[in-house]
């Protein structure tokens, strides 16, 4: 698993997605998404981090959000 760098002058949403980002471009995750709760957790950054996170991938078309689902990585054939 990837870490963030507290200490990096990056902020942290921005290497968290970074990190999905990766993880989605070579396959490692697809399907559901995990939550923001499960992504703060897992890299030990604010809940609210973690949605800024969530909130690029969804503006680049990586996932999509689905209300009371989740969100859910985007194949890349349905990719913008």
């Amino acid at each position: 698993m990837a870490v963030v760098d507290h200490e990096a002058p990056e902020p942290l949403y921005l290497q968290v997605a970074a990190v999905l980002r990766g993880q989605i471009s070579d396959g490692t995750m697809a399907g559901r998404v995990p939550s923001a709760a499960t992504i703060a957790q897992q890299y030990e950054v604010a809940k609210g981090t973690a949605e800024r996170a969530l909130a690029i991938l969804r503006d680049e078309g990586l996932i999509r959000s689905v209300m009371g689902r989740g969100h859910f990585v985007v194949p890349p054939a349905e990719r913008r």
